[in-house]
């Protein structure tokens, strides 16, 4: 009967997306391509008599074979591309862009501006009001070609000058690529989003016109409006353009301490505890130890010998002042539970012995200093160095033993 054939077509249909599900998942593209054209031909079939709509499941699968089959060809991708494009236009706008990507993936960028070119000048009645952000991002992306074709030209005009030669073609040429370029990324910045790459691009632009207000306007902006999600870029951006125009230490460590709010352990939190340890404010001192602690909590920095090198030399000097212990106290009692297995046991001091000297150096000193003498790690590199005849290293073993009553005090 009807009813029992389309029950078994559902069937079937469920249990080859289940093939291809499976092949996906264990890599295995030619078969996943086998089962999806056994799909598409078994749709066509079946429901030959009705209108079928493009199925987003064929165009996300089909790319994701297309792109991983050994035996694919950029030709046989864009083909597949164009028919997907044309099967519907509710999802025409994201085939498009996802076109354009792999096509600068394979350094196409002609075609990809062409592509983009002609989804720009899509329309189709109600749809192209209810794309409008898929337009948007059409137009952001052509702008990022745009600058692309313009620092290009700049990069030629500066060869040019260095030579003593001046081209004015190439300068209007490269003007016309400004104009274009900044109206469409200035456009898609101003909708609440995470647009990294366009913001940076944008401000390169305007900072090489002199226009360094909008430059930060724009960099405010996309930093502190609540309306944008929270995106620790956004501050580093601010910070590196802040950092470029000689902004006072107070601008720097206001767009950093937001930094460190949201990601401790960001790379920029050695610049950060170095900026606030040479401060002569005691608070930004404390907040100094405090940021070099929180980094040091993340595995990424177990080996770092630069942030190891901050922590060392500011306890060193609250040690050897007498003040702010209670500083070393506070971080401490968070951490005293865990930190030794996670960086103090006798494994790592071997291998860090062997590996970075310099690593070990510091690390021995922190540990001899919350954990005391009697320190795993701290005796091993300790006892390494004086057995290499390191006068550092006997120094170190002299500066922990004489004040060892500060471990004392701090545990």
């Amino acid at each position: 009967s009807s009813h029992e054939h389309k029950l078994n077509f559902r069937k079937s249909k469920e249990a080859c997306l289940s093939y291809i599900q499976d092949a996906l998942l264990q890599k295995q593209w030619k078969r996943a391509a086998e089962f999806l054209t056994c799909y598409v031909e078994s749709l066509e079939k079946d429901y030959s008599r009705e209108h079928v709509g493009p199925s987003e499941i064929i165009w996300r699968i089909g790319t994701e074979i297309l792109w991983h089959h050994s035996q694919s060809s950029m030709k046989e991708f864009n083909c597949f591309m164009e028919q997907m494009k044309t099967l519907g236009v509710k999802r025409y706008l994201k085939v498009c862009l996802e076109h354009v990507f792999h096509l600068l993936c394979n350094g196409q960028i002609d075609e990809a501006y062409q592509n983009l070119s002609l989804a720009e000048s899509w329309r189709f009645g109600e749809q192209t009001a209810i794309q409008d952000k898929e337009m948007k991002l059409v137009e952001a992306y052509r702008g990022l070609l745009d600058y692309y074709s313009w620092s290009k030209q700049k990069n030629i005009l500066l060869e040019h000058s260095e030579d003593g030669f001046s081209d004015l073609a190439v300068e209007q040429e490269m003007h016309s690529y400004f104009r274009k370029a900044a109206v469409s990324l200035k456009e898609i910045i101003k909708i609440p989003g995470v647009w990294d790459v366009f913001v940076k691009c944008y401000v390169d632009l305007l900072e090489f016109y002199g226009d360094h207000n909008e430059a930060r306007q724009v960099l405010n902006e996309y930093a502190y409006n609540s309306k944008f999600p929270a995106n620790p870029n956004a501050h580093v951006y601010l910070y590196q353009f802040l950092k470029r125009q000689g902004e006072s230490k107070k601008s720097l460590i206001s767009a950093l301490k937001i930094l460190h709010d949201i990601v401790p352990s960001h790379e920029l939190m050695i610049d950060f505890n170095t900026m606030l340890q040479k401060s002569k404010k005691r608070k930004k001192r404390r907040l100094g130890l405090e940021v070099i602690f929180a980094a040091l909590d993340y595995a990424g920095w177990k080996e770092d010998a630069k942030a190891w090198s901050c922590l060392a030399r500011q306890v060193k000097q609250i040690v050897i002042s007498e003040k702010h212990l209670d500083w070393i106290t506070q971080e401490w009692n968070s951490r005293k539970d865990w930190w030794p297995a996670f960086h103090f046991s006798r494994y790592l001091a071997k291998r860090n012995w062997q590996e970075n000297k310099s690593l070990s150096y510091e690390k021995a000193l922190v540990a001899g200093i919350l954990l005391g003498k009697d320190c795993k790690y701290f005796k091993y590199v300790s006892h390494q160095g004086c057995k290499a005849q390191l006068k550092r290293f006997r120094m170190l073993k002299k500066f922990v033993n004489r004040h060892n009553s500060v471990y004392l005090r701090i545990s």
